[in-house]
């Protein structure tokens, strides 16, 4: 009897562990790269003694080596080492297609950056829409990569969350709809005409996959690094229970009016399947439908939204705003997140030093480190306001940061178009705005967390 129970447990245990070894599976053959192929640009690409080496080659556009299967909900493994003059990555859940760029490879990568920008684990969205989780607020996972040593990657993908390790440290946390499946490729990024970098090389090994069951083999969020929600006018469970709120619910226009009346615009403003738009109308300040804004006051907060210009167009969203205080013609009166075509919209050359161009603190401080996603794309805003201390961010870019309420802020103010507004910017509350420039402007996904 005792004998019979034991066997029966090894062969329990036996089974265990194939099963948990069969979750596996190596995304090479060992052999050749026969179930590969590459795309875009001539960089080159051996696999040697079971390591993949990429080389990277003059005058040739970022290249990639793609699985001919596609994937959708996985847990990927892999190391890497990468030239630490290289920039690389792992793209997952990506394409190819015809109709878009002419087969330029497109999706999600997590980065390899070995620069002293430091985004290893990162994610960028090729081809798209750019950085998704830039690793600025994420100061551990920037220390985690090794220099010129072999790292480990670990990459989840399911449903709409994307998840990444670097050397088990937590890197990037996003969710996202856009695309659900696709091809995993790496990368070999251009090096344009550097010489001096002919031939540098980034490395991966021991590549394997588990696609099947993967729920049971998910790690846990132990919330230690910030989640980022790009699924348009929701919030996560994580944001509800740290407090944010939609600011606009993607359906109606509770919560918002007129700036200069008690109701809605009727007219100047549309709702159209989860964007709220500014139409375009003379391109003269609160001439349509004018300004709105919320019908609740804020003091400390972060605020976050999504904006989408049209070609030329000019906008803003504004903060500790008194709706009384300008009664007359043009816009109410608040600090602004200038919102604008830099390239094509007059106002981008007026004021000083680009500080009325997209992401300022609208003629007081120009942005620095931007990077706008274009025109015709969506944009990722955010204000954080603790106190007297205010920061505006583009894209996981961080633009504008200052202290207000102090002398150097009023010297800022008397040189601006503000100086005959008294107290400009020193209200301890006020309400937020989107602006009606008179050009069409769409929002959506405007949520916020009060402090």
């Amino acid at each position: 009897m005792k004998y019979s129970s034991f066997l029966l447990l090894i062969i329990f245990l036996i089974a265990s562990i194939t099963t948990s070894a069969q979750q596996w599976r190596s995304l090479t053959n060992g052999k050749d790269l026969s179930n590969w192929e590459r795309l875009n640009g001539e960089a080159k690409y051996t696999l040697e003694d079971g390591v993949l080496v990429g080389e990277a080659v003059l005058n040739t556009p970022n290249t990639f080596l793609a699985t001919k299967e596609k994937f959708s909900d996985f847990i990927l493994e892999l190391d890497f080492k990468v030239d630490s003059q290289l920039n690389s990555g792992v793209q997952i859940r990506s394409e190819s297609l015809a109709d878009y760029k002419n087969y330029r490879v497109h999706g999600y990568q997590v980065e390899f950056d070995p620069s002293e920008r430091a985004w290893t684990g990162g994610i960028y969205d090729e081809a798209r829409r750019g950085w998704l989780y830039t690793m600025d607020e994420n100061p551990k996972g920037k220390k985690a990569l090794k220099q010129n040593e072999w790292n480990k990657l670990r990459i989840e993908a399911k449903g709409n969350s994307i998840r990444s390790w670097v050397n088990g440290v937590p890197t990037a946390n996003i969710l996202d709809d856009l695309t659900s499946t696709g091809f995993i490729a790496l990368q070999v990024h251009d090096i344009k005409g550097d010489k001096s970098k002919d031939g540098i090389k980034v490395m991966w090994k021991d590549m394997r996959i588990m696609t099947e069951n993967i729920d049971k083999y998910l790690t846990p969020d132990k919330k230690e690094i910030p989640q980022y929600n790009y699924i348009s006018n929701t919030l996560t469970e994580r944001e509800k229970s740290n407090g944010w709120k939609l600011l606009w619910d993607g359906r109606t226009t509770d919560g918002w009016k007129s700036a200069k009346a008690d109701n809605f615009p009727a007219k100047g403003w549309k709702i159209d399947n989860g964007i709220l738009k500014v139409l375009k109308s003379t391109g003269a300040e609160a001439t349509n439908g004018g300004d709105i804004v919320t019908t609740k006051k804020y003091k400390d907060f972060e605020l976050k939204f999504e904006f989408l210009i049209t070609e030329g167009a000019n906008s803003g969203v504004k903060y500790f705003v008194d709706p009384g205080m300008n009664k007359g013609e043009g816009s109410a009166i608040g600090c602004e997140y200038q919102i604008l075509d830099d390239e094509k919209h007059p106002d981008a050359k007026l004021g000083v030093n680009g500080n009325r161009t997209a992401a300022s603190l609208y003629d007081l401080i120009p942005p620095v480190a931007k990077r706008f996603n274009g025109v015709g794309m969506w944009n990722n805003g955010k204000i954080v306001v603790k106190g007297n201390h205010v920061e505006h961010w583009l894209n996981g870019f961080k633009t504008v940061e200052y202290e207000r309420n102090n002398q150097m802020w009023r010297a800022l103010v008397a040189y601006s178009k503000y100086k005959n507004w008294p107290n400009f910017g020193e209200l301890s509350e006020g309400n937020i705005l989107l602006q009606d420039h008179g050009d069409e402007v769409w929002f959506r996904s405007i949520k916020i967390h009060e402090l």
